[in-house]
């Protein structure tokens, strides 16, 4: 499932190729992918991407350990280079997408905790809800 939280940005879980020329004939321009190359061994994530004609670039976010400032920081980097452009982040299932989002808001945007893990949600955030939590206290 594709999320849409935000203009031109899309949120959701592995896309497959299908998927992507769909997105990118509906005016996607970039991928952000956050799985580690280990999670997808047999995938050639960039080779997809390129083959629909959208640019790639992976941050590998593995699980709690990787949900850094650095790694906000570097979202909202390669967001900044992007800008207005669509744009879809994911990962396997969109969890990380939204903790990492709502940690960028409330890190680097100056979003209140509130609304940063409401935020997060829209991307996708779940099971790593409570670690975001206590990272934004």
């Amino acid at each position: 499932m594709i999320l849409n939280p935000e203009p031109n940005r899309y949120a959701g879980g592995q896309p497959d190729m299908q998927a992507l020329q769909s997105l990118a004939s509906d005016g996607l321009k970039h991928v952000i992918n956050m799985r580690p190359h280990a999670e997808t061994p047999d995938l050639a994530p960039a080779d997809m991407a390129a083959s629909a004609g959208l640019s790639y670039w992976n941050l590998p976010i593995s699980g709690p350990g990787d949900l850094t400032r650095d790694n906000a920081q570097a979202l909202d980097d390669k967001l900044a280079q992007i800008g207005d452009e669509p744009v879809l982040i994911h990962c396997a299932s969109s969890n990380r997408v939204g903790a990492m989002m709502a940690l960028r808001a409330a890190w680097l945007h100056q979003v209140n905790p509130d609304g940063a893990l409401d935020l997060g949600e829209r991307y996708g955030l779940t099971k790593m809800r409570p670690m975001v939590e206590a990272m934004l206290k």
